[in-house]
Formats: C-alpha cells, sequence, structure tokens
C-alpha cells in the first residue's frame, strides 16, 4: 500500500505543477469572466444619447403614429429616439432624401426612415451606423404598431392604443419537480448542455492523459525500473489514482468558479439593470452528488481503457490508431445525447443510459432535466462499478504485459490473446 501511495503522490505532484494542467484550470472558467467583464464594460460604455431621427412619409398620416410608438427610454431617463423632422408626402423624395444623407454626414441627424406609398414596399431605415443593432427590435415594434393602426384605419376602426390590443402573451415556463416549482428561463437547458460536455471532455482528457503518462514512461525505459519495484498492477492503480486525485482538484476549482461567477453575475444585473431578476439556477446537492459519482465512476472505466492502449503501445503514432478502441464509446455517446435531452423518459433513454460505456454521460443528463426513478439510477451504478472490476481486470492484465514490450504495436486478436494469459 505504501508503494502505491507514493505512486499517487508523484503522478498528482507532476499533474499539478504542469503548465498544461494550470492552462487547462482556467480555460472553463475564463469565458464566463470574459462574459461578465464584457456585461460590464457595455452597461458603462453604451450610448446613452438619444437617436436623431426623421421620417419621410410618403403614404400620409404614418408619421404621428410613429412618433408615438417611438417611446423607449435609456438607462439615463433620456428617450432612445427623437423624431426632429416628419416630411408627409414629399414633393420629391429623392431631393428629400439627398438633403437627409447631408444632414447625417454633417453629424445633425443620426438616421432616417422611409415609410412607403405601398405596405406591401420595405420601409427603409438610413443610418450611418447599421452596427447598432439594439435600435431595430424597438423600431421595428414601432413601424408593426403604426401599420397596424394604419390598417385598422383603413377598415374604419379608431383605436387609442394599439399596442393594448397587439401586445404580445407573456408565457411563463415554470418547472415542476419533487423540491417545489421554479421559473424556467433556459438555465436547464443551459445545465444539461454544459454538463454534457464538462463530462465528455473531461473524461477524454484525463483518459488521454492516463495513456500519455503510461507510454511516456514506456519509451523512455522509466517502466523499467518502476517494475523492478512494484508490481505493474499496483503501478496502474496508482496511476490513476494520481491522475484522479489531479482531477478532482480541477473539478473543485471549476465548481467555486462557477459558484462566484454565478453570484457576480446576478450582482452586476441588477447593478446596471435595476429591477432585473436575474435567473435562479436549481441545481440540487443530489444533482451535484450524482454527477461528481457518475464522473469519477467514468474516469476509472475510461482511464484504465486508456492505460491498456498506452501500455500496448510503442509510440505516439501507434497509440493514436488504437485508442479508438476506448473513445469510440464516449464518441457515441455525445453523438447520441440529444436523444436523452428530448424526452428523457422514454424507453430508449432509458435503456442507453443504463449502458455503462454510456450511462457516465447519458445517466447525470437525465437526472438534470427530471429526476429518474431511485431504482434507475442504482442499476446504472451497479452496472457500471461491475464494468469497471471486469475492464480493471482486463486492463491490468494488459497491461502487465504490454509494458515492457516494444516494437510492433499489437493487433486486437493479440490483445485478446493477452487476455488468456494467467
Amino acid at each position: 500500500m505504501h508503494k502505491i501511495w507514493l505512486i499517487i503522490k508523484r503522478e498528482y505532484i507532476t499533474r499539478v505543477k504542469t503548465k498544461a494542467f494550470l492552462i487547462t484550470t482556467l480555460i472553463v472558467p475564463l469565458p464566463g469572466i470574459v462574459t461578465i467583464a464584457l456585461i460590464a464594460f457595455v452597461a458603462r460604455h453604451g450610448s446613452n444619447e438619444s437617436l436623431r431621427i426623421a421620417i419621410v412619409d410618403n403614404a400620409g398620416g404614418l408619421a404621428t403614429s410613429l412618433s408615438r410608438n417611438l417611446d423607449g427610454t435609456l438607462s439615463n431617463g433620456k428617450p432612445q429616439f427623437v423624431v426632429v423632422d416628419a416630411i408627409d408626402r414629399p414633393a420629391s423624395t429623392e431631393s428629400s432624401e439627398q438633403d437627409l444623407r447631408a444632414r447625417i454626414n454633417s453629424g445633425a441627424l443620426d438616421a432616417y426612415l422611409v415609410v412607403p406609398a405601398d405596405f406591401t414596399q420595405p420601409f427603409e431605415f438610413h443610418t450611418k451606423n447599421p452596427g447598432n443593432f439594439a435600435i431595430f427590435a424597438p423600431l421595428a415594434s414601432a413601424v408593426n404598431r403604426a401599420l397596424v393602426e394604419a390598417r385598422l384605419r383603413a377598415h374604419g376602426i379608431h383605436v387609442d392604443d394599439v399596442s393594448d390590443i397587439t401586445r404580445d402573451a407573456n408565457l411563463q415556463i415554470i418547472k415542476v419537480s419533487a423540491s417545489g416549482e421554479s421559473v424556467e428561463r433556459g438555465q436547464t437547458f443551459g445545465i444539461s448542455i454544459g454538463l454534457v460536455i464538462l463530462l465528455y471532455m473531461s473524461l477524454l482528457m484525463y483518459g488521454i492523459i492516463t495513456m500519455r503518462s503510461v507510454l511516456e514512461e514506456k519509451t523512455t525505459r522509466t517502466m523499467e525500473v518502476l517494475i523492478s519495484s512494484v508490481r505493474p498492477s499496483q503501478l496502474l492503480v496508482g496511476k490513476i489514482l494520481g491522475v484522479a486525485g489531479a482531477a478532482f482538484t480541477q473539478f473543485l476549482v471549476w465548481v467555486i468558479s462557477l459558484g462566484l461567477l454565478v453570484s457576480y453575475g446576478a450582482i452586476v444585473a441588477v447593478l446596471f439593470n435595476p429591477g432585473y431578476s436575474f435567473p435562479v439556477i436549481h441545481f440540487p446537492i443530489v444533482m451535484v452528488i450524482w454527477a461528481t459519482l457518475f464522473f469519477f465512476c467514468g474516469y476509472f472505466l475510461y482511464s484504465s481503457m486508456f492505460a491498456a492502449v498506452g501500455a500496448a503501445c510503442s509510440s505516439e503514432n501507434e497509440a493514436g490508431q488504437l485508442q479508438w478502441l476506448a473513445m469510440g464509446p464516449l464518441v457515441f455517446a455525445i453523438s447520441i445525447y440529444w436523444v436523452v435531452l428530448t424526452d428523457p423518459t422514454s424507453t430508449t433513454s432509458l435503456v442507453l443510459s443504463e449502458i455503462p460505456f454510456l450511462s457516465p454521460i447519458l445517466m447525470p443528463l437525465r437526472l438534470s432535466l427530471q429526476a429518474a426513478p431511485v431504482w434507475q439510477t442504482s442499476l446504472s451504478i451497479v452496472l457500471l462499478l461491475l464494468t469497471i472490476v471486469g475492464v480493471i481486470w482486463a486492463s491490468a492484465k494488459i497491461y502487465r504485459i504490454g509494458v515492457l514490450m516494444y516494437g510492433k504495436r499489437p493487433t486486437v486478436p493479440e490483445l485478446l490473446r493477452w487476455l488468456r494469459y494467467s
């Protein structure tokens, strides 16, 4: 046991001190930090000046309605749009537009809107800054409301405020769970997709790290020195547990960073947009426990397979050709996750999430979407643990023979023959 502990300690310290470990640990929280920083920057440096526009109304009678419907306000209380000029049925549209373009170029005007005489033709918004996407939605809404008013008047219907008639319904989605109800604003979908990507990338990354660790020691002949002091099975267990410690450290940093980002994101949202309700991310502690359990079970499963691949090969090229044996189930799981995402309670989702090589990704996905019966989750864990025992037993046999074999890469039939050796 003392020898295994020394191997674990060596593997852990070697991993956490590398630049690659530090960089990958920062890569996950970095996009969130950048996003929060951009929100703060945009909120502080966004335009607080009203947009000065003119309206060229070729139809007649629509400019007044448009001016009334352009009623948005900026964060500083100023109106979003200021109609500085309204030209009703100009004698020459071309000359009017030429004059407005000159005013835009001189800085006296920001944009102008051309209303066609025939409403089946497009409305034209001329501006020097088409990259200001924040104005397009309220502008289109105002145009649509004014157009509805004009059509109602054409049918002899007069209304005081068409926005009360055409206002969209406020459809709110409520997620029902055993712990209660919560407003759904896309956070469940985001958590589910994020969980799948995180599990897939982590299992693949740490599996490849284990494979390369074995391969590096084998190609540098360090393995021959290590085998003289410890048994191959002890070396395999020590390597897997050592890299697992590094994985746990990295996951701990990611979870803490995620919690800080969510908290800071809520503060920034309220600070720069008073009254904004930041989406409540409901992530029960039970879900965290299950996700962590499935991750480590998946890690032991796949790292054993990747270690066997590394032991069986003598170079990076050979390992790259043979690693599909370990990568195949992971790639298959990530390619069919949408089946579980769209219907987590279906028979297909149940069967797929119980398959040991797929369950480390698909079962946490199911649990993040909807609570599964305890017997299904327990069965998945039992099947996964039994598979881990079998895979570690087979990997240990391949590892014992392959770590001291050099030269030609063994074929799959040869690996199967190694399993029959005593």
